[in-house]
């Protein structure tokens, strides 16, 4: 179902009113802060990635509500304290928007995705107030796989990546024969820093052939749950515990878990 504009603008005006009477009618609401919020702010992405991944609409547009209402609610707490409110979100926004886009609303040109990119960088670097260097806009606080994957795609709007996709894989194993070299010295010391370098090689070939890492990863975490909770419910079946059953009997019931799918 599509609402015209008038009734997404009224659907959201009652939202701000909602929330304008529970900031001061319940206690709850009346008491969060910045501070407060942030945390359930951080869970709420989570789990509206979540819904994302399993493709779930009806979970899609909750979840898209509970990320709006913390929107709203911070631009609500500004607003108390004479900062800014939803409308100047909403401006800086649109302003933001068609600055960057000068493909769309100037005489830039722009004829693929990448192109789009390589301008947008370089748009962010010139903006008043903007990142002052390439790296500055990526967040400290992102998981170190999401963080890994926008360095390298930031280095690569500016030029600073391989020439072909293939050329990846020297570098791969290059990390790979670097942490089997620490292995070998038997010191612990070196090793964290090669599997890391190890790590962000690999996210940088599943870039370079146009897969999401994390996105990547998180289906195959899931496969693993998958599985393992039918090796586990098997096992129970036949009155075993997996503490109690060989490698040999644990792999008859997960192989048999990769026939099913």
């Amino acid at each position: 179902m599509s609402h015209s504009r008038q009734k997404k603008m009224e659907a959201f005006g009652r939202v701000l009113d909602t929330l304008d009477t529970l900031r001061v009618k319940c206690p709850w609401d009346a008491k969060q802060t910045n501070e407060s919020l942030r945390p359930n702010t951080i869970e709420e992405v989570y789990e509206l990635c979540d819904a994302l991944l399993k493709d779930d609409v009806s979970d899609i547009r909750k979840e898209l509500g509970d990320v709006l209402l913390h929107i709203a609610f911070y631009a609500r707490i500004a607003d108390e304290q004479g900062r800014f409110d939803i409308a100047d979100v909403c401006d800086a926004l649109n302003d933001k928007l068609i600055f960057r886009h000068p493909h769309i609303y100037g005489d830039v040109k722009a004829d693929s995705a990448e192109k789009v990119l390589k301008n947008w960088e370089e748009i962010k670097l010139k903006e008043k107030g903007g990142n002052k260097t390439v790296l500055a806009g990526v967040p400290t606080s992102l998981p170190a796989l999401i963080k890994a994957n926008r360095i390298q795609e930031k280095a690569r709007n500016v030029g600073f990546d391989w020439e072909e996709p293939r050329q990846v894989w020297d570098k791969v194993k290059e990390e790979i024969n670097e942490v089997e070299a620490e292995i070998i010295k038997g010191e612990s010391k070196g090793l964290e820093e090669e599997f890391g370098d190890l790590l962000f090689s690999v996210v940088n070939a599943a870039r370079l052939y146009g897969v999401d890492p994390e996105n990547a990863l998180e289906k195959t975490n899931r496969k693993f749950i998958r599985r393992f909770n039918y090796l586990e419910n098997s096992a129970a079946k036949i009155g075993k515990s997996l503490r109690d059953m060989s490698l040999e009997e644990m792999d008859k019931f997960w192989n048999e878990a990769k026939s099913l799918e």
